[in-house]
């Protein structure tokens, strides 16, 4: 972990000008403040202050002054910027200027919900596959992909340098990856991230964001982590892996060899628990109208609330582990996009769980068969997501366990700011519209 000394020590080596303190609103947008790498006294000590009324979820004027408390754990130096004018990076947490958590600080409310399974005995493990695609830059009118290759394929040199560039770029600010991969769609590209502590794979998947679409503008291309960007084209995720792990032994908390699953009665509490809010926590997992274009429409996108092995269209999925590595249990949540707030994301993941836990919530039968076409009466007892941000939204509004999560200034700031979302989108007049009603009537 990075201290002051090993900080001040890379300022100097490295040249470093200017340092970009980083923080998020509550729609997951990077916002950053710059100072002189020769004020880094100021930004230890907490004492750079910013108008906390300017930012989405912030407060009000008459209480807007917000302090920024850097992690130094996040300290790394940004690889795309000329050898002159070299900054480095702190994420930060935002605290009142008496020094209190800042309640509209979604880093704090991950954070909080991770004291909350500390309690319990337990330390949060995520790993994300994060999907997205790349269009050309001199095209986006048109939204003309870079590639027009498919899953797996061995693509060109360009699409794989481009790959390349970016997984070192992600590997030199600490992001260790685990593989990426051409996806299915043309111009879609996965990247996986290791396994880690939940707080870090958020700080990750932020990181992540910026990153790629640095790499994509320097090589004329725009990055895009639009749920569905095309209707031709299918959806982007950010299926997201998840474990609980006993804080004294550190062992995973929803091994069990002897289940048929592999999962202790932990990892079904947990699982039920996320079943269970599934609904509630849809709205933060996938939280555009944009990501109700993907989920249930797109290939694999989940739309049935329920779990399996092997079904790849469940909402749920315990992948298969090898005898001997139990250690790798694990469960894949399948619905949350790129678009969502990682740090929000995670703590309604991890609030859900925990409730399940709490609850002792039972478990419902898994569903192996895969769903795509099947015939709607053998899924009628079957629950779906919300098909529509408006109906998610609501579903949130109903669910207390992940309003609590959120908290009330959280959520009601992001029920304020999504329900004027969707209503600007309903008051549009789409293209579509156009082409079948004005000639029409």
């Amino acid at each position: 972990m990075a201290s002051k000394e090993s900080i001040l020590a890379a300022l100097d080596e490295a040249e470093i000008q200017f340092i970009n303190l980083w923080f998020t609103d509550i729609t997951g947008g990077v916002k950053s403040i710059i100072v002189p790498a020769s004020r880094i006294d100021t930004v230890f000590d907490g004492h750079v202050l910013f108008d906390g009324s300017s930012i989405e979820g912030g407060v009000r004027a008459v209480e807007s002054d917000m302090r920024l408390v850097p992690d130094l754990a996040t300290f790394t130096i940004l690889p795309w910027d000329k050898p002159d004018e070299r900054v480095a990076r702190l994420i930060c947490n935002v605290q009142t200027p008496q020094g209190d958590p800042f309640l509209g600080d979604p880093r704090t409310v991950l954070l909080q919900a991770i004291d909350e399974a500390r309690e319990m005995g337990f330390s949060y493990k995520t790993g994300v596959e994060l999907e997205f695609f790349l269009f050309q830059r001199d095209s986006l009118t048109q939204l003309l992909p870079h590639d027009d290759v498919s899953y797996f394929d061995l693509s060109t040199n360009f699409t794989q340098s481009i790959r390349r560039k970016m997984i070192a770029t992600l590997n030199a600010l600490g992001v260790c990856v685990n593989s990426g991969h051409h996806e299915i769609g043309s111009g879609q590209h996965e990247i996986d991230f290791d396994y880690d502590h939940a707080l870090t794979s958020a700080d990750h998947v932020l990181t992540a964001r910026v990153a790629l679409k640095s790499i994509a503008q320097h090589n004329g291309l725009h990055c895009t982590f639009m749920p569905r960007p095309r209707r031709d084209l299918p959806g982007s995720g950010m299926h997201t892996h998840q474990s609980l792990h006993d804080l004294e032994t550190g062992k995973n908390a929803f091994a069990d060899a002897d289940n048929e699953y592999g999962l202790s009665e932990i990892g079904r509490y947990f699982l039920a628990g996320q079943l269970h809010h599934a609904r509630g926590m849809v709205a933060v997992l996938a939280p555009l109208v944009n990501s109700y274009k993907r989920l249930g429409t797109s290939f694999e996108a989940p739309v049935y609330v329920t779990w399996a092995n092997i079904n790849r269209s469940a909402l749920i999925r315990v992948p298969s582990i090898t005898p001997g590595h139990e250690e790798h249990t694990r469960l894949e949540l399948r619905c949350p996009d790129p678009s969502s707030n990682p740090y929000l994301a995670a703590a309604v993941m991890l609030r859900a769980g925990l409730d399940g836990i709490r609850q002792r919530l039972p478990l419902p039968e898994p569903l192996e068969e895969t769903l795509l076409g099947q015939d709607r009466i053998r899924l009628r007892h079957a629950e779906v997501l919300p098909n529509s941000l408006e109906e998610a939204l609501t579903a949130l509004e109903q669910d207390e366990i992940i309003l609590s999560a959120l908290g009330p200034h959280i959520s009601d700031s992001f029920m304020q700011v999504k329900r004027k979302e969707v209503d600007d989108y309903n008051r549009q007049i789409t293209a579509w519209e156009l082409e079948n009603y004005l000639n029409r009537y």
